[in-house]
């Protein structure tokens, strides 16, 4: 069960109402326009094929697949109407500028990003070709954009806030292991929102009187050692920054030592729970790649993209792995499992 609106105790972190309206956008352009192939006058010269690309911090997955079909259905045909042209960092941040690069460089009529990085370097190879962001972290506290009403600039999209989500996670995982004196918040030096995120998740600590032990990592391969640290000093929970479990296989092998240690651990992507994290409350798209179809569409058809409203979503989750509980041997109070949108058992 996902609820439309986060349970009262939870109103505090509730964002603004969907901004995002797609049949709002269609005053941003000519009314007259239609899919890139239709419309044209007999004899005309056949259209170049729009070029669409796009930047994954990670792997794609199914994200291209979505991608495609809701261009499909907004008239779109590949091959026809548009090239598809795409590239994965798989992780590694640091190849993400030279791939950003690339794809600039193959004159593309507009770009995605699936996250704060990929986005970020888009940007910063270009001002000039459209940007959507499928999503960002937390595109105005990354500094993205400016605006989500009237991002301005070249960048447009879907964005999460991470950021703000940071303090009622942290508030969360106390919930699950009210006896720990002493949280950790694990975060990745070079995502743009790590400063922020920890700030959030520090505050938060102080709020109900704790501790915070704060991990700074400079890549995936340095987690492991953080977490065996923060167990050896006896941190009752670790929030993790999403960043750090976008790859599956970044997930996958945090999750195995967090386990090996019995740390329990809690993040913003709902992912994280489902392959073994203890708990998740998130706020996500479920068909990013579907919803950034329509801000291609728009872009394609000629609107700007700094008019283009930001959409951030309205629904929060707050998931709960209790075979992990078992796992780290944590009896979670009823009043807490009471709260949870969905149990795994």
């Amino acid at each position: 069960m996902t609820r439309s609106a986060p349970p009262r105790d939870l109103e505090a972190v509730a964002m603004p109402r969907r901004s995002f309206i797609a049949g709002a956008f269609a005053a941003l352009v000519p009314s007259s326009y239609t899919a890139s192939a239709q419309g044209k006058e007999p004899g005309s010269p056949p259209q170049r094929a729009a070029r669409i690309g796009a930047l994954a911090f990670g792997t794609f997955d199914s994200r291209l697949d979505q991608l495609r079909e809701g261009l499909r259905r907004l008239g779109h045909v590949e091959g026809r109407d548009f090239v598809l042209e795409s590239r994965e960092a798989r992780g590694q941040e640091t190849r993400l500028p030279s791939l950003a690069k690339e794809l600039v460089a193959l004159e593309v009529d507009v770009l995605i990003g699936n996250s704060t990085p990929a986005v970020e370097a888009l940007k910063a190879a270009t001002s000039r070709i459209p940007i959507v962001m499928a999503p960002a972290g937390d595109a105005l506290g990354s500094g993205l954009v400016t605006n989500l009403a009237r991002p301005g600039g070249n960048v447009t999209g879907l964005s999460l806030a991470l950021v703000e989500m940071a303090g009622k996670t942290t508030e969360l995982l106390h919930a699950v292991v009210p006896r720990a004196k002493r949280l950790a918040c694990l975060v990745h030096e070079r995502d743009p929102l790590h400063a922020p995120f920890l700030a959030e998740a520090e505050m938060a600590t102080g709020r109900l009187g704790l501790q915070m032990r704060p991990a700074v990592v400079r890549a995936a391969a340095e987690v492991e050692a953080a977490l065996e640290a923060m167990a050896s000093e006896g941190v009752g929970g670790v929030l993790v920054q999403p960043i750090l479990v976008l790859h599956p296989n970044d997930r996958s092998r945090l999750i195995a030592v967090a386990l090996r240690n019995r740390l329990p651990t809690a993040s913003g992507l709902t992912s994280f729970a489902e392959a073994g994290g203890l708990l998740t409350y998130a706020s996500e798209f479920t068909d990013a790649w579907r919803q950034a179809a329509v801000y291609v569409d728009r872009l394609l058809r000629g609107a700007q993209a700094g008019d283009l409203p930001v959409e951030r979503p309205t629904r929060f989750t707050l998931v709960i792995n209790l075979r992990t509980a078992r796992a780290v041997g944590l009896t979670i109070q009823a009043g807490v499992l009471a709260r949870a949108d969905r149990l795994i058992h």
